[in-house]
């Protein structure tokens, strides 16, 4: 919960008098009588108007009628070096795990004020159990006198900022991908105050859509959702409605086609095979002939997993393309399998749910950040000193080696390129998505948006709009999207999860801040058993 402080005033009264009376706060008093309303605003007027007083109002800024309680500071003189506080929080709050934050704010404010204050006195009766676990817990010190605490409060000077002094947020969260949204809401949900920042000019990560011609174009390439978690699945469709569509990508190998993934129709589109049997032999035979029993790179474990034809023609060309480098330079655990399926059937996934959501994945992201404060174009590493002295804690989604001034050296990446058109056509390609497993085109697949979603209206315009994807080796300036999993960037991360590890206050999470590929529902889920952990250990 995010909090506010405020000075008490004459129409503050009322308030003051109601929470005095509180049976809790008169049962936990050291003056347990009822306090009567004349008497309470003589001394109101008295207190308010006392230059060696301090009297402060806590507030809730998720609503400004939320009243939480009250904190008041008393010193003997403008020379005194000691005050004595007292608080009391309204029966609403009370169980929130918000007394810290709550008592934090209040000194910090206080010594805005009296600079010369170096002890700061409390009292609390062995009963008032609350209250001796508040001071115990923010570091005050039991003293030789009964039910007395005394702190220095220095903790709170300027020295000690990040760790004790008066936070605007709970957290900022670098990146508005599905971690950083997810994070954000869900932390929204349990009354924390978020604050997300985004380097480019609009929010979403590389799910975000971009509308050409009605048509919602995957600006950063194809995001097919699917999962078999139901927890995840539900989580998403409290936001938007998904879709039926299903995934069934085709291959074009120098001008023929194949249905993908392997299946009964890839089969006998190779082969005219018309039978699992048939086409299990076909595979088997060519896996034998090939004598692989320890594979030493990529094109040797694929062979040896599904045979020489579907290598060459499915495999070898298009992970060249995608990876700037033959098949026999590359390592073996990049395909650790390739699924083989006997079945007709050209559903990609095997997942139980699956869908585009209805307008758009810029619905799902407008939904995960409504009511969170956002903003766009800010570099966290241009004004970093910023961004951290504003929150208790950052929730950080960007490139791990950056974050620490790539100590260790830089992680590499394979990116992608999109040249986007615009074609005056009802229907360029007759699928969503098309791969060129061939080295003839220098792209690795179009396509087609408009086929992610057929209810759109526009579906039957005389207008299309294609994407074709380049990979390329990363370089500074382009984005990163997949890791290069190999030993020397496996090492490298290693290092910087390490020191991740040891890193207070800073949590890390998504595709590049854990240097690891994952799908929409996963980093979903990751989001969620994060920031489940967090509330946990809170608790």
């Amino acid at each position: 919960m995010f909090i506010r402080i405020a000075t008490t005033t004459k129409i503050d009264c009322n308030l003051i008098f109601a929470l005095s009376n509180d049976p809790l706060v008169r049962a936990n008093s050291f003056n347990t009588t009822t306090i009567d309303y004349t008497s309470h605003c003589i001394w109101y007027d008295k207190v308010i108007k006392d230059k060696n007083i301090l009297f402060f109002l806590i507030f809730s800024d998720n609503n400004e009628q939320d009243f939480i309680g009250q904190i008041r500071f008393a010193r003997n003189n403008e020379d005194s070096s000691e005050c004595l506080i007292s608080l009391s929080i309204t029966e609403p709050f009370r169980n929130k795990h918000i007394g810290s934050q709550f008592l934090k704010l209040g000194i910090s404010e206080m010594l805005k004020h009296w600079s010369k204050i170096n002890s700061i006195v409390a009292q609390a009766k062995d009963e008032n159990i609350a209250s001796n676990k508040l001071f115990t817990k923010n570091k005050f010190k039991l003293t030789s006198k009964i039910n007395t605490y005394k702190l220095k409060p220095s903790i709170y000077s300027n020295k000690n900022h990040d760790e004790y002094a008066y936070k605007q947020y709970d957290y900022v969260i670098v990146g508005s991908g599905l971690y950083g949204a997810t994070f954000a809401f869900l932390a929204k949900q349990e009354g924390k105050k978020c604050l997300l920042i985004e380097k480019r000019h609009e929010v979403g990560g590389n799910i975000r859509c971009k509308n050409i011609e009605g048509i919602n174009v995957h600006t950063y390439g194809a995001h097919i959702f699917h999962t078999s978690n139901k927890k995840v699945w539900d989580f998403v469709n409290h936001f938007i409605t998904f879709n039926r569509y299903t995934n069934s990508p085709v291959a074009n190998y120098y001008g023929k086609l194949y249905n993908l993934p392997f299946n009964m129709n890839t089969f006998y589109a190779m082969w005219k095979v018309t039978t699992p049997e048939q086409a299990l032999a076909k595979i088997e035979e060519q896996k034998a002939k090939s004598k692989i029993n320890e594979p030493k790179n990529l094109e040797e474990q694929a062979i040896a997993l599904v045979g020489r034809d579907i290598y060459e023609i499915l495999v070898k060309e298009y992970t060249e393309k995608q990876w700037g480098r033959k098949c026999s330079e590359l390592p073996p655990f990049i395909i650790k399998r390739l699924p083989v399926r006997f079945t007709f059937d050209n559903n990609y996934f095997n997942d139980l749910y699956q869908g585009i959501p209805i307008g758009g994945y810029n619905k799902l992201i407008e939904g995960l950040l409504e009511g969170i404060d956002v903003v766009v174009d800010a570099d966290f590493f241009a004004d970093r000193k910023k961004w951290e002295n504003i929150a208790k804690k950052i929730v950080f989604t960007g490139k791990i080696d950056e974050f620490f001034d790539y100590k260790f050296g830089k992680l590499e990446y394979r990116t992608v390129r999109f040249e986007t058109e615009v074609h005056n056509i009802q229907n360029f390609q007759g699928n969503a998505v098309i791969n060129y497993t061939s080295h003839d085109k220098p792209y690795t697949r179009i396509i087609e948006h408009k086929h992610f979603e057929p209810e759109n209206p526009t579906h039957q315009n005389n207008i299309t709009v294609i994407s074709k994807e380049y990979s390329s080796e990363w370089a500074e300036g382009s984005e990163p999207f997949y890791p290069v999993n190999d030993e020397r960037n496996s090492n490298l991360y290693s290092n910087y999860y390490e020191l991740a590890s040891k890193t207070r206050n800073v949590i890390f999470g998504g595709r590049l801040a854990e240097y690891k590929y994952y799908d929409m529902d996963d980093v979903i889920e990751k989001a969620m058993n994060d920031f489940e952990k967090i509330m946990g250990a809170e608790k």
